[in-house]
């Protein structure tokens, strides 16, 4: 038998068939971009029926199907809200992928965080955790959160939305939109930090000094590609993100009692070399004896724990878990 993963992200929509051992058999993808509403969501249907029907003329049946999606999924309605695709504030993905695929086949879905943090911990840098935290910071800020072997999923299906954590006073109108964490420390963030310290400082005359004219510069890679010349701006926005990394993992840290945290997304990446400043920076704050224990790493799926995931969550459905 062979379980049916899928990861929707914002430009392209990854699946995979799995073993129930999380051996990745097939895998393919195709892109998203440009494309919205039902249109995406009968790709995924039209995606999982292909790859069901590759299986089962294989001779291994597909047992159950695993999807992560950019978002919030609402497991009491079956439904998706994706700020990254228009027209899902309240997909009925569960029903379209149901009617797709035939009732007789057990469908998972669940966030891409969730998927990210089951991924990692079943064939990942956590594996074989029960309380274990995946961290992605790219153009925003979340986690997913497993507790005791468990998804922590929330009274709304929201917890883990940690762009909102407050680490910074004052409030400013600008944390509105994306919460304090994310304003400062996600990769657009950072881009914004470095604008507004660009703004403030009229002597800079360095490289990032050429794009202010240009809302696309300077990206979240410059800014670290600068940081090892000893540029002054850059050298600030990724000093104040690291610590405010390491008051998030605080945090984290103190509310959960991890074993282990894992940190991916587009920018670990360039920030995996400060794991260890951003320990330092969470050891100052966290509960000592929980901050003794758990273990800082970086993603070893990189682009595909949500796929992993997905096959876990395939996994745990056709289990009846």
């Amino acid at each position: 038998m062979s379980l049916l993963a899928i990861d929707l992200g914002g430009t392209k929509l990854a699946s995979a068939l799995f073993s129930p051992a999380g051996d990745l058999l097939l895998r393919e993808s195709v892109p998203t971009a440009g494309q919205s509403g039902r249109k995406v969501g009968a790709l995924i249907a039209e995606r999982a029926s292909a790859l069901r029907s590759r299986a089962d003329a294989g001779g291994d049946a597909v047992t159950a199907i695993g999807v992560a999606v950019p978002g919030i999924y609402r497991a009491a309605s079956g439904t998706v809200w994706a700020p990254n695709i228009a027209d899902w504030d309240d997909y009925p993905l569960l029903e379209e992928l149901t009617a797709g695929v035939g009732q007789n086949l057990p469908v998972r879905i669940d966030s891409d965080r969730a998927a990210s943090v089951l991924g990692e911990s079943w064939r990942g840098a956590a594996a074989g955790s029960r309380n274990a935290i995946f961290v992605a910071v790219g153009t925003g800020i979340g986690v997913g959160l497993l507790v005791d072997g468990n998804v922590l999923h929330g009274h709304g299906d929201i917890a883990g939305a940690i762009g909102w954590l407050a680490v910074r006073q004052p409030y400013r109108p600008e944390y509105e939109a994306c919460g304090c964490l994310e304003h400062h420390a996600a990769g657009p963030g950072l881009v914004k930090v470095a604008r507004a310290k660009l703004a403030a400082d009229p002597r800079y005359v360095g490289p990032l000094r050429g794009g202010t004219d240009d809302p696309s510069t300077p990206t979240a890679a410059q800014l670290f590609s600068l940081y090892d010349t000893g540029d002054p701006i850059a050298t600030a926005v990724v000093d104040d993100a690291v610590s405010l990394w390491g008051m998030m993992t605080a945090n984290l840290v103190s509310l959960f009692n991890p074993e282990i945290i894992v940190f991916g997304g587009g920018i670990f990446g360039p920030a995996t070399r400060f794991l260890d400043r951003i320990r330092e920076e969470a050891t100052r704050w966290a509960q000592p004896i929980s901050m003794g224990q758990v273990t800082l790493t970086s993603s070893t799926l990189g682009g595909d724990a949500g796929l992993y995931g997905a096959a876990q969550l395939a996994w745990r459905v056709a289990r009846g878990a």
